[in-house]
C-alpha cells in the first residue's frame, strides 16, 4: 500500500488563503448561486503563547500554536432571543486581552449584547463580563493602552466616520462622549474610491473595520475601505499622538493586494508573534456566489525607522515562512509552476472549464461532473521542475452545508513522463475539512506532471479554483523589463496608465510603488498582460515605481526606479 512521503513533516511555510474550516454562512438570498463558505473581518490575538483567531459568523473561533494548524472551538456568543432576530453570529468581533483575561464583543446596533470574558478560551470556558454593553457599535475594536486606559473604536458606513470613546475598564461604561475620528477623503486618495477599479461614482465608499496599534508612542488607527466586494479592498492607517487623535492619513494603503490569485486585504487586525515580529491578518474577497463570499489572509507587517507602518503583500499568495521558521515572514522564492499550462481532467461540469483551475483567479474554477471518488485532474508543468509545495483550493460547486462534520480526502501523484506515477501526497485517511489545503513537501521532487485524484468531498462536486504547484524551474530567470511608462493624468492625478514592454518567457509582473523611492511598500501582481490601470494614488504626492518580470525560475532584476510627478 502506498504511504505519503509527507507523513511526519513539520511545515515551515504557509500560503494564503489560510486553510481554515470556513463555515457555511446563512446570508439571505445566497442560495441563488449555490451555498458557500465565507468569513471575514478577522482578529488574531496572542494569549498564553497561543494565537486565537475570531472572525465573522463562524459560531466559534480557532486557536493555534504555530499559525498553521488551526483548531476550531464551536461556540455561539448570542443568546436565544438574539439568534432569532439576526443571522449574524459575532459579526466583525472585537477581541482584546486585559491582564489574564480575554474579552470578546460582537457588532451590534442594539444595547443588549454582552461582553464575554475567559481565562481558559482553549477549553471554551466563558462567562459574561457584563450582560449588555449599552452604547453598542458595529465593527468594534477595544484598545488597552499602556497606562491601563481602555478605548473603543467603531464604525461601518459610507456616510458616517470612525468613532472613538474612552471606556471604563471595570464597568465598561463610557467615560467620554463618542468622538468623530476619521472620514474618508476619496477626492484626494484614489484607493478610497468605491468600485472594483476605484472608478465607481454612483456610491460613496465605506469606511469600516477600525483597529488600533501603538508603536513607539504613536497611535496607528487602521480602517478598511472602499468595499469588501472589491480587489482593492484594503486597510489604510492614520497616525496620531493620542488614542483619540487627531489623526493624519498615511498616503497609501497599509495592506493592499489588488492583483494575483487571492485579492483584497481589508478589514483586519495587526498583532505580534512570540518573537515580537509584526503581522497583519485581513479579508480576501471572492464575491462570486454572494458579495460577502470571502476568505482570510495573513501578511508580514512592521514599522520602519521613520515610523511608517507597512504590510508586505508582494507574492502574498505564494508560500511564505511561518513564525516558527528562522526566515519568518519572508517569501520562500518558490514560484508558481503551472500558470495557464495544459490540463487534463476526468470530466467537466458545464462551463467550468479545466483551465480555470490554473488561471490564477480565485473567482473562476473547474468542476468535475460529480463529486464521486475517482474524478481527477492532471496539470502539465511543461517541463521538469523541482516541486516543493502544492496548494489545493476547493470551490463550492453545488455545495450545501454537510449534515455532519465535513472532510476532504484525495491523493496526489507526480510523474516525469505522464506514464509512470509516484504517490506524492496521501490524504486518503484525512478526516478534516481542508478547503484551502497546503502541503509543503518534506523532500522536493523533480516532476513534469502532477495528478490529483478525488476520494471524498464533504459536499457538492469535485471543483477547484486553484491547483497551485510551487517550486522552481530549471531554466533561466526572465530578463528585466525594457520600456516602462507611468502616464499620470493632469486631469485626475489619482490615476495613471502603467505600460511596459513584454518580456519573453515571463508569465507575470510585479509593480512596486510608493511616495518615497526607498519605501516602495505596496505591490501589484499582473498576470499575462503588459498594462495596468492604476487608480489608487494620493493626488498631492510624487510617486515612484519599479517593476520586475516573473517566471517559473524566479524574478528579473527590478527596473530602475521611475519618478512620476
Amino acid at each position: 500500500m502506498f504511504t505519503s512521503v509527507q507523513a511526519q513533516h513539520k511545515q515551515q511555510t504557509y500560503c494564503n488563503p489560510v486553510n481554515l474550516d470556513y463555515k457555511y454562512c446563512p446570508i439571505p438570498d445566497f442560495t441563488q448561486w449555490g451555498q458557500h463558505r465565507t468569513t471575514a473581518d478577522p482578529v488574531i490575538v496572542r494569549y498564553q503563547q497561543d494565537y486565537y483567531l475570531f472572525s465573522t459568523n463562524q459560531k466559534g473561533y480557532w486557536w493555534s500554536e504555530d499559525m498553521f494548524h488551526w483548531h476550531f472551538i464551536a461556540r455561539s456568543f448570542l443568546n436565544e432571543a438574539q439568534r432569532k432576530r439576526t443571522y449574524d453570529d459575532l459579526c466583525a468581533p472585537a477581541v482584546w486581552v486585559m491582564g489574564d483575561t480575554m474579552l470578546v464583543f460582537g457588532s451590534t446596533y442594539t444595547s443588549d449584547f454582552p461582553i464575554w470574558m475567559s481565562t481558559d478560551p482553549k477549553q471554551n470556558r466563558w462567562e459574561k463580563a457584563i450582560d449588555s454593553f449599552k452604547i453598542g457599535g458595529w465593527d468594534p475594536d477595544f484598545f488597552l493602552d499602556e497606562d491601563g486606559r481602555l478605548y473603543m473604536y467603531n464604525g461601518s458606513s459610507n456616510a458616517y466616520p470612525i468613532y472613538g470613546v474612552e471606556i471604563d475598564r471595570h464597568s465598561f461604561a463610557p467615560k467620554t462622549a463618542r468622538k468623530e475620528l476619521l472620514l474618508l477623503q476619496p477626492w484626494r486618495y484614489g484607493w478610497q474610491r468605491f468600485g472594483e477599479y476605484n472608478d465607481n461614482i454612483f456610491l460613496d465608499p465605506f469606511i469600516e473595520g477600525a483597529w488600533m496599534t501603538k508603536h513607539n508612542g504613536k497611535y496607528y488607527l487602521q480602517f478598511a475601505a472602499p468595499g469588501t466586494e472589491f480587489s482593492g479592498y484594503a486597510d489604510g492607517v492614520a497616525v496620531g499622538d493620542s488614542p483619540l487623535g487627531p489623526f493624519h492619513f498615511q498616503p497609501d494603503p497599509l495592506s493592499y493586494k489588488p492583483g494575483g490569485f487571492a485579492r483584497g486585504a481589508g478589514h483586519g487586525s495587526t498583532f505580534q508573534d512570540a518573537a515580537g515580529r509584526w503581522w497583519h491578518v485581513s479579508t480576501i474577497r471572492i464575491a462570486v456566489k454572494n458579495n460577502f463570499e470571502r476568505r482570510i489572509g495573513i501578511w508580514p507587517a512592521g514599522f520602519d525607522e521613520d515610523g511608517i507602518m507597512y504590510c508586505n503583500t508582494a507574492f502574498g499568495d505564494y508560500p511564505h515562512y511561518l513564525p516558527t521558521s528562522p526566515q519568518a515572514g519572508q517569501f520562500t522564492g518558490w514560484m508558481l509552476l503551472n500558470f495557464a499550462k495544459p490540463v487534463q481532467v476526468s470530466s467537466t461540469d458545464g462551463a467550468h472549464y479545466p483551465n480555470f483551475a490554473v488561471d490564477e483567479d480565485i473567482r473562476t474554477y473547474w468542476s468535475a461532473a460529480t463529486g464521486k471518488a475517482g474524478e481527477w485532474i492532471i496539470s502539465d508543468l511543461g517541463d521538469r521542475c523541482i516541486v516543493k509545495a502544492i496548494q489545493i483550493n476547493y470551490a463550492d460547486q453545488d455545495a450545501h452545508p454537510p449534515a455532519t462534520e465535513g472532510y476532504h480526502q484525495y491523493q496526489i501523484f507526480d510523474s516525469k513522463d505522464g506514464i509512470h506515477w509516484h504517490l506524492l501526497i496521501d490524504k486518503s485517511k484525512n478526516l478534516t475539512d481542508v478547503p484551502h489545503d497546503y502541503v509543503e513537501l518534506d523532500t522536493p521532487v523533480e516532476a513534469r506532471y502532477i495528478k490529483m485524484v478525488n476520494l471524498h468531498m464533504p459536499t457538492g462536486k469535485f471543483a477547484l479554483s486553484g491547483l497551485r504547484i510551487f517550486g522552481n524551474g530549471q531554466g533561466a530567470k526572465p530578463d528585466s523589463v525594457g520600456q516602462f511608462m507611468v502616464l499620470r493624468t493632469e486631469k485626475d492625478k489619482r490615476s495613471a496608465w502603467i505600460r511596459w514592454s513584454p518580456v519573453n518567457h515571463a508569465y507575470a509582473y510585479q509593480i512596486y510603488y510608493g511616495t518615497d523611492p526607498h519605501k516602495l511598500y505596496n505591490a501589484i501582481m499582473v498576470y499575462a498582460d503588459n498594462q495596468y490601470f492604476f487608480e489608487a494614488m494620493d493626488r498631492e504626492k510624487t510617486y515612484y515605481f519599479t517593476i520586475e518580470a516573473i517566471n517559473e525560475n524566479g524574478t528579473s532584476p527590478k527596473k530602475s526606479i521611475l519618478e512620476v510627478q
